[in-house]
C-alpha cells in the first residue's frame, strides 16, 4: 500500500533522524566526523549550562585544584614520539569483533569488541600510560572504549583492565559505582576536542573532558565511579562540572583557541579522571597547528565556576 500524503510527513521525519543518528562517516583512524554531535540532543554532554547556578562550594574547589594554575590543552601535539591526545577509530558495522578479557571484569561489559588489528592506542604501542582503545561503530552507533589496552597475537585478541559499550542512539549511565574506560564512568569520545569542531565547522556544541591531580572519594551525575581515597570536601568529585565565566574576554583570542573557549562558556568541562591540573582533552589528528591551540593557556583556574552540583555519592 502507498503512503498516504498524511504519512508522508512523519515517514520523512522519521528517515531524517535516522541519518542524523547514524552518518555516513569515513572509517579509519581518527576519521573525520565532519562535526557530528555523538550523544542525543537531550544528553547530559550537550547541555547549556550557561544559565546554571553556581556551586556554593565553587570558589573553595577551584582554589583546591589551582586559581592560579593555567588550562592545558592534552592534545594537538607529538608526545613521547607519540601524537598527543586520545585516538579513535571509525569502524563499519561489518568489522569483525575480537576477544576481550578485563581485570575489573565486574565493572566491564563483556566482548568481543570490533577493533580492527591496526587500532591506535593512547600514547602508542609502547606506550605505558592509560592506553585507551576507542572504536565508534558508525552503522550501529555504538561506542566501545577499552582502558590500558594491550593487544596478543597482533590483534586476534585484547586484554585490558576496564571496557565499557554506549549505544549512543539511547546511551545510558553506568551502574551506580561502575567505571568505565574513564575513571568517573563516562564515555571519552563526546568529550574530546575535536579538529572538524574547533577548526571546520567552528563550533563546539557539548562539554569537554578534562582532568586534575587530585579528586575526592565522590562522584556527581552524571559520573558513577570515584578514583580516590580523599575526603577533603574542597577537592573536586568526578562528574563535576565548570564553565568559563560569563564576563571572561574571548575577543583577543582567534581560531581553534577562541571557538573551544566560547564553548567552555556554554558546555563547560566535566572532570573523569585524574592527570593534570586543567589539562583539557582531545582528539590526534595531523591538520592541528599547536601555536594555534596554546593561547588558551592565557586562562587560569581563576577564570572558571563550578556549576552547581546535584546529590554526591561517597561510597
Amino acid at each position: 500500500m502507498r503512503p498516504t500524503a498524511a504519512l508522508l510527513v512523519p515517514l520523512l521525519l522519521f528517515a531524517t533522524a535516522a541519518l542524523a543518528q547514524h552518518p555516513q562517516l569515513p572509517v579509519g583512524p581518527n576519521a573525520d566526523l565532519g562535526g557530528v554531535r555523538l550523544m542525543p540532543a537531550g544528553d547530559e554532554w550537550n547541555r547549556d549550562v550557561s544559565k546554571d547556578p553556581v556551586d556554593p562550594r565553587s570558589d573553595a574547589i577551584i582554589a583546591r585544584i589551582g586559581a592560579q594554575t593555567r588550562l592545558h590543552e592534552d592534545f594537538g601535539l607529538i608526545w613521547k614520539g607519540a601524537p598527543g591526545g586520545i585516538p579513535y577509530y571509525v569502524v563499519g558495522g561489518d568489522q569483525p569483533k575480537v576477544p576481550v578479557t578485563f581485570r575489573y571484569a565486574g565493572e566491564s561489559d563483556p566482548g568481543p569488541y570490533p577493533i580492527p588489528p591496526d587500532a591506535p592506542i593512547e600514547g602508542g604501542p609502547q606506550g605505558d600510560g592509560d592506553r585507551h582503545v576507542i572504536i565508534l561503530d558508525k552503522d550501529n552507533w555504538r561506542l566501545y572504549e577499552l582502558f590500558h589496552a594491550f593487544p596478543i597475537e597482533g590483534g586476534k585478541s585484547w586484554k585490558a583492565a576496564s571496557g565499557a559499550v554506549f549505544d549512543l542512539k539511547d546511551p545510558k549511565p553506568r551502574p551506580a559505582g561502575w567505571t568505565s574506560a574513564d575513571a568517573a564512568g563516562l564515555p571519552i569520545l563526546p568529550g574530546l576536542a575535536r579538529y572538524d569542531e574547533l577548526c571546520v565547522t567552528k563550533k563546539l556544541t557539548h562539554a569537554l573532558r578534562f582532568t586534575v591531580k587530585k579528586s575526592r572519594r565522590a562522584y556527581v551525575f552524571p559520573a558513577s565511579h570515584f578514583a580516590s581515597k580523599e575526603n577533603d570536601p574542597d577537592l573536586p568529585p568526578m562528574g563535576m562540572r565548570v564553565r568559563l565565566k560569563a564576563d571572561f574576554d574571548t575577543s583577543k583570542f582567534s581560531g581553534p583557541a577562541r571557538v573551544l573557549l566560547e564553548g567552555l562558556k556554554t558546555y563547560g568541562m566535566i572532570l573523569a579522571d585524574n592527570g593534570g591540573d586543567w589539562f583539557v582533552s582531545g582528539a590526534p589528528d595531523d591538520r592541528w597547528v599547536h601555536d594555534e591551540l596554546t593561547p588558551i593557556r592565557q586562562v587560569r583556574g581563576s577564570d572558571f565556576e563550578v556549576v552547581k552540583m546535584g546529590p554526591m555519592t561517597t561510597r
